[in-house]
């Protein structure tokens, strides 16, 4: 069961039709917030409404952050919403999307494992119209409450493809026409013009730490590097997936 926080994240998953709300715990004036902010009506919510005290709200909050491991953090707009996950894609359904798709964009995170830059990309992955996001089943950030806060709603736009193993994975999109690009600070060939033309891309993003690893780096057909223009030689991960999706994935509109 995912527990969702933030009212833009919580109002996205009411709307996904491929999620099943269970329970909407709030205060009475949580939710009177939550659907003057979002426009949503009342009737409309499938998911029980249970209506608390401030108190009863978190600490409900508190008991099953306690069930799933996780650190408590105050739920903010004393509002959460219970629902059932959402089906993970696996590389079989991504092959069959591929090929049917005259145009794809694709962005597969190598080993990326803190929360919050994870759910910072795979918002900004939203922004930019990305259709499916391959992440490796270990070794990478969980669904968190604070994922789904930060997210922002994007995990109910975007389907998600978990692999046990991306550069098999990445391999097999390279078979069906998809060209596989990297991030990588050593970059030695670079995009072209051409590049940017082409209608299947799958972009490559490695870990916080160590960039894209040695596997992964033997796959891709081309690199790219952000140069820097001041003293600051780095950028966090999610910075650089901004920049590296605003060239990578560039509007159509003229």
């Amino acid at each position: 069961m995912d527990l969702i926080i933030g009212i833009h994240s919580i109002a996205a998953a009411l709307k996904n039709n491929n999620r099943q709300p269970v329970e909407l715990i709030a205060t009475d004036e949580g939710l009177t917030e939550f659907l003057k902010k979002t426009k949503i009506q009342k009737k409309e919510i499938s998911a029980e409404i249970k209506l608390l005290s401030p108190h009863l709200v978190q600490e409900e909050a508190r008991a099953l952050y306690r069930e799933k491991n996780l650190e408590y953090q105050r739920v903010p707009g004393n509002i959460f919403l219970l629902a059932h996950e959402l089906e993970s894609m696996d590389p079989g359904w991504l092959r069959s999307k591929i090929e049917k798709s005259e145009k794809i964009r694709i962005l597969a995170l190598d080993n990326i494992s803190d929360v919050h830059n994870g759910a910072a990309i795979l918002r900004t992955a939203s922004f930019f119209g990305v259709d499916v996001v391959i992440i490796p089943q270990e070794k990478s950030f969980g669904l968190t409450p604070s994922f789904f806060r930060i997210a922002s709603g994007a995990t109910e736009f975007i389907p998600l493809v978990r692999t046990s193993n991306l550069t098999r994975t990445l391999t097999q999109l390279k078979e069906v026409g998809v060209e596989v690009w990297g991030l990588s600070e050593h970059s030695e060939s670079a995009l072209t013009s051409e590049d940017l033309k082409k209608n299947k891309v799958c972009l490559v993003l490695g870990s916080e730490d160590d960039g894209l690893s040695h596997s992964v780096m033997r796959v891709v057909g081309k690199t790219l590097s952000l140069t820097s223009q001041g003293e600051i030689k780095s950028l966090n991960v999610s910075a650089a997936a901004t920049l590296a999706l605003q060239l990578c994935f560039p509007s159509s509109e003229p």
